[in-house]
């Protein structure tokens, strides 16, 4: 029974030892049939995640010394074909001059391009599009089962003014153009998995041509909105320890209880910060995507995040590389904010009675007022007291 399992233990040891994964050497197969080309073995070899001997078209990059005189065919080439040139490239054999000008003018191939394909028509389309409809579905549940928050004892039929013309300028100058660059950037990464089969392809290519251009020129509206909110408001965003009793109550939203706030409760913080600093990334990585190849971001950042968390990301990136992770980037953050962004009006409109007119006129009902703000209400009823301006 031992000289049996000595036996099979000896013959399993000599077939792994013998196997091809395990091999050192890798065998040169015969390729005087392919004229000194790839074989099929090299392919399945490939296939199989198998070393493959890559030397004779690594070194196949052509001769001069080969080249044929002048006066017969192909004598001007040098004794390098196309072929030849290519694989020289390939293997970074070649010092190659070209007449183009640009940063990205010396990547003659770069094989990002599919993993990046693949990556924004598969993910990002799918958890994307996933995300977008499950914040609807889940705030209209919440909807059915929590209704409108209201105004406890009715409107009390005097208002107080909650913001300025300029406030909701710059309010409106954001959202719209937030909204516009959100269906516009859905039309170009999605429209052609869902409007050319309804649309057709001429008018789709007609849809996305101006939703292309509409996209690029709103973008500097969003980015002046931007700014004019934070400036405005920065100073009502800053966190205290009233948001942490805020917090803990829920904001009042799955109750009937009504923390105490300010101008801006700890939830309009949240959403106030979460525009100001997605939207300042999404439209850095929109400014890279504009100016092809002159604003490259991540090669730097990756250097950052790599010293501090001591991560391996690549940092010696092509041009090209920079615009495919800034492509990314751009559609990830933007998804991120529309979830954002579609809670917010939903509050902001249906969720909540009264809320409209905070940004709808610039007045308020002073009951609602007083049940979601009550000591800016108190703040500005002093400052009334006292002559001064709110």
């Amino acid at each position: 029974m031992n000289k049996k399992l000595l036996s099979a233990a000896v013959f399993l040891l000599a077939a792994l030892m013998f196997h091809p994964v395990w091999a050192q050497e890798v065998p040169t197969p015969d390729r005087s049939a392919t004229g000194g080309a790839q074989t099929l073995e090299d392919i399945l070899r490939r296939q199989q995640q198998l070393e493959v001997d890559e030397k004779f078209r690594s070194e196949n990059i052509g001769d001069p010394a080969d080249a044929p005189p002048v006066s017969a065919p192909l004598g001007t080439r040098g004794g390098v074909s196309d072929a030849e040139a290519w694989r020289a490239i390939r293997y970074n054999e070649i010092d190659p001059a070209t007449q183009v000008r640009g940063p990205a003018a010396d990547v003659l191939i770069q094989d990002g391009g599919m993993p990046w394909y693949k990556l924004r028509r598969g993910p990002i389309i799918t958890y994307g599009g996933l995300a977008l409809l499950g914040i609807i579905a889940l705030l209209a549940v919440f909807y059915l089962v929590r209704g409108k928050v209201r105004i406890e004892g009715g409107p009390a039929g005097t208002t107080i003014e909650r913001f300025k013309a300029i406030e909701r300028f710059g309010h409106w100058l954001l959202a719209g153009s937030f909204i516009a660059l959100g269906l516009t950037g859905l039309i170009t990464l999605m429209g052609r998995s869902f409007l050319i089969p309804v649309l057709g392809p001429d008018a789709f290519a007609t849809l996305a041509a101006g939703s292309k251009w509409l996209h690029n020129n709103v973008s500097w509206a969003f980015m002046l909105g931007l700014v004019m909110t934070f400036v405005m408001w920065v100073a009502h965003n800053i966190p205290n320890k009233l948001d942490w009793q805020w917090l803990k109550a829920g904001g009042g939203i799955f109750t009937k209880s009504h923390p105490s706030a300010r101008k801006f409760n700890a939830g309009q913080k949240i959403v106030f910060w979460t525009v100001m600093i997605l939207g300042f990334s999404v439209s850095l990585s929109g400014l890279s995507l504009l100016f092809p190849f002159h604003l490259p971001m991540f090669s730097d950042t990756f250097g950052l995040v790599n010293s501090v968390l001591g991560t391996s990301l690549p940092t010696d990136l092509a041009p090209h590389e920079e615009m495919q992770y800034a492509n990314i980037w751009h559609s990830i953050v933007a998804f991120v904010m529309m979830l954002a962004i579609i809670a917010h009006i939903y509050i902001g409109t249906v969720g909540m009675e009264g809320a409209f007119d905070a940004m709808g006129n610039g007045n308020v009902d002073v009951e609602w007022a007083r049940q979601h703000h009550d000591l800016w209400v108190a703040e500005v009823e002093a400052k009334q007291g006292k002559g001064e301006s709110s």
